[in-house]
């Protein structure tokens, strides 16, 4: 099949999306333009701003929920299942779940003037839920700012070239908030100054290369270690000076990309290779770990079409932004259906792009650099009418553009519920706490062992934001079958998606043919699905003191 046509359809699906169930979605959650929001209310010219204008909220929405998660997962569920389902689960999870998530998710949170998701589950459910939501969450946080700083670092060591178009960035940002809020230069003037120079970095920034010492895992440490210095930095640092400018340059290096990437679809019009669908159950001597269609496609794909860090951070650092409720639509709604058309545009990359066999050999060979480098050479591949022999590299550098903004918002989101859970007001003091335990996590390998299960704990979290919501429509009496009914799939998905781990662990066998159980990957399984099982039952206490049917 053509990719052309898919890629058209693709595009025609998610703008029906937005333009039909978006409004929907507006009408039931009740958006009034004229009601103040939290950025206003509890202005205090740190983490409550009002953006300068929509678009700057939306760069610095899309950057923060885009990270790694939209490029990994597709290209292994298209190695694993087909490019037809992983197309399916996209679209359909995109608009139905992902986007219903991300958007009422940062409605509930205007509405309760900017609290996090375990706050407004203390006052729409129980105490409990909201303990047991902010212990996993926080605990999820730190584990991602490890996991992100070495996916960075390890990209950094890699290709040093790219160091210096990635942080450059940085500077930049600091002086187009400084021009945006303290010059009060007009947005238009300062954009252009900035994706001038932003452009000039891409172009010629390559030039340089950073490396540290010639050791890759001592330059991989001193990287992370840069890294967690920059999150404690960004995470303190008003969000006008540094957050809102850096993001919503990114959001052009990422726009550029996807741009480039569409582009070069159409241009080159390459078929669709292998199967769209490829069996229920991969290939066990090829992919031991992949699992069954159901429940893991829908936690490997993940990002591009369902996350639940993507409510944390609608309800962590957008709703301290959003100038007005008008602008909700468009960043909740809108940024996940974006963020849809990435993880599209990666299954086309990798489908198209690269051939059956290329792809195998990027997953399979442990020197080809696996997901990220089939998806940049794929990239590569589909963009060489346009970019040339430069596709692969814009590819890595739009990667990186992803990593870091999800880093500093998932820091400074790591503040906030660090101040809730343990009531330390000061802000350099509970960054303190949560950069020194990412650090811990990253710089001795500790992430390895519970990072397997961390694909199910995201959507977990997404299914019990859901449930949050769902109990906050039910208190006001508005319907909630719209965000019920994807929290009650993802929830099932999840807990079936830990047992298959657990299973799977279970009956692990070491190099040497022995038995050997995974303990921690068993005990962190087990340890979500009692927590997973336990908000819920704290939901059902919810529906029952309200004493209302759940009209399905």
């Amino acid at each position: 099949m053509n990719s052309v046509f898919l890629g058209i359809a693709c595009l025609l699906i998610l703008g029906l999306g937005y333009k039909l169930y978006g409004t929907f979605l507006s009408s039931l959650l009740g958006i009034d333009p004229r009601r103040r929001t939290p950025a206003h209310e509890k202005k205090d010219e740190v983490d409550f701003v009002p953006a300068k204008h929509w678009l700057v909220l939306f760069g610095h929405h899309f950057s923060s929920i885009c990270g790694a998660g939209p490029i990994v997962g597709p290209v292994l569920a298209v190695a694993y299942w087909g490019w037809g389902v992983s197309l399916a689960w996209i679209l359909l999870g995109s608009i139905l779940m992902g986007a219903v998530s991300d958007f009422s998710s940062l409605v509930v949170s205007i509405r309760f003037n900017g609290e996090s998701i375990p706050e407004i589950a203390r006052s729409v459910m129980t105490k409990r839920s909201r303990l047991l939501l902010s212990v996993f969450i926080w605990l999820s946080l730190i584990l991602v700012i490890a996991v992100f700083a070495i996916l960075a670092a390890k990209t950094f060591t890699a290709q040093p070239e790219i160091v210096v178009p990635s942080l450059g960035i940085i500077p930049l940002a600091v002086l187009m908030g400084w021009m945006l809020y303290f010059k009060k230069w007009g947005l238009i003037p300062t954009t252009i100054f900035g994706l001038v120079v932003l452009g000039l970095l891409l172009l010629f920034g390559d030039q340089w290369s950073v490396r540290f010492v010639t050791s890759a895992g001592l330059n991989i440490k001193i990287w992370i270690v840069i890294l967690i210095l920059y999150c404690f930095v960004a995470s303190v640092t008003p969000v006008q000076y540094l957050l809102q400018p850096r993001d919503y340059l990114a959001g052009f290096v990422l726009f550029a990309a996807i741009g480039f990437g569409l582009l070069g679809l159409f241009l080159s019009h390459k078929p669709m290779n292998g199967p769209a669908f490829s069996g229920w159950n991969p290939n066990p001597e090829i992919w031991p770990s992949a699992g069954p269609l159901w429940p893991m496609l829908f936690v490997t794909i993940a990002c591009g079409a369902i996350s639940g860090f993507h409510s944390l951070v609608s309800s962590g650092t957008t709703c301290k932004q959003l100038d007005t409720e008008a602008h909700a639509c468009r960043i909740g709604y809108g940024g996940m259906l974006t963020e849809g058309l990435v993880a599209c545009l990666v299954v086309f990359c990798v489908a198209a792009g690269l051939t059956r066999g290329e792809l195998l050999e990027f997953l399979t060979n442990k020197s080809k650099g696996g997901p990220i480098a089939a998806f940049g050479n794929g990239f590569g591949s589909l963009t060489s009418p346009l970019l040339g022999s430069y596709g692969t590299a814009f590819a890595i550098v739009a990667l990186n553009a992803f990593i870091l903004t999800t880093l500093d918002t998932a820091t400074r989101i790591g503040r906030y519920l660090t101040s809730e859970l343990f009531g330390i007001e000061n802000r350099f003091l509970s960054t303190f706490l949560v950069v020194f335990l990412s650090a811990l996590l990253a710089l001795t390998g500790q992430w390895q062992r519970i990072w397997p299960v961390f694909g199910a704990s995201n959507q977990l979290v997404a299914a019990l934001s859901l449930l949050v919501v769902s109990c906050w429509l039910i208190s006001i009496k508005r319907p909630s079958k719209t965000t019920l009914i994807p929290a009650l799939i993802m929830l099932t998905t999840t807990i079936g998606a830990f047992l298959f781990q657990i299973v799977s662990a279970l009956g692990h066998v070491n190099a040497k043919g022995e038995s050997s159980p995974q303990i921690t990957i068993i005990l962190s399984a087990a340890v979500l699905v009692v927590l997973a099982l336990a908000v819920f039952y704290e939901a059902v206490k919810t529906y029952q003191r309200f004493r209302l049917k759940v009209s399905l």
